[in-house]
């Protein structure tokens, strides 16, 4: 059997505090929109930079499943609806350069670090819809600093 990995799907409830979260806040881009009128939705792709740099971009008239770039898909439905929870599909992850600096970023826009990095590897946020975000260090953990090394988790992650 084979299998590969291609995007993983949350549903939002405001597709601009989404847009700046994963996009202002965790530096993803946009490379795919696509509205269904007939379906009152849109979808959103999302991929790191790098990812689109390494896949040799996002070619144009493509689907982004009919490409190897890992993405989230931000599906926006136009009724209103309540997504309680997030976390019971787990989480996303994602690795980060510098995890202190990526969570000092994150705070700065008001985003609450929910599983501070106080091992110099590992972090836990939330997006806008409670979606749970697991930030990990890339290479090797950083020396233990503070705040973030006596900073105590807040609410769930």
């Amino acid at each position: 059997m084979s299998i590969q990995y291609l995007h993983t799907m949350v549903r939002v409830s405001d597709i601009d505090a989404s847009l700046k979260f994963f996009c202002d806040g965790l530096g993803l881009t946009e490379v795919s929109r696509m509205d269904s009128e007939a379906g009152r939705f849109t979808l959103v792709f999302l991929a790191t930079p790098e990812d689109v740099e390494r896949m040799g971009g996002m070619p144009d008239g493509v689907s982004p499943t009919q490409t190897d770039i890992p993405m989230v898909e931000l599906t926006y439905n136009w009724d209103p609806e309540d997504y309680a929870g997030g976390r019971n599909f787990g989480h996303l992850a994602f690795r980060v350069d510098n995890i202190y600096e990526t969570c000092q970023s994150l705070m700065h826009q008001g985003v609450t670090i929910n599983r501070p990095p106080r091992d110099g590897y590992m972090a836990f946020i939330r997006s806008p819809d409670g979606i749970s975000i697991e930030l990990l260090q890339r290479g090797e953990k950083l020396a233990v600093e503070e705040p973030w090394g006596s900073m105590p988790n807040t609410g769930s992650w």
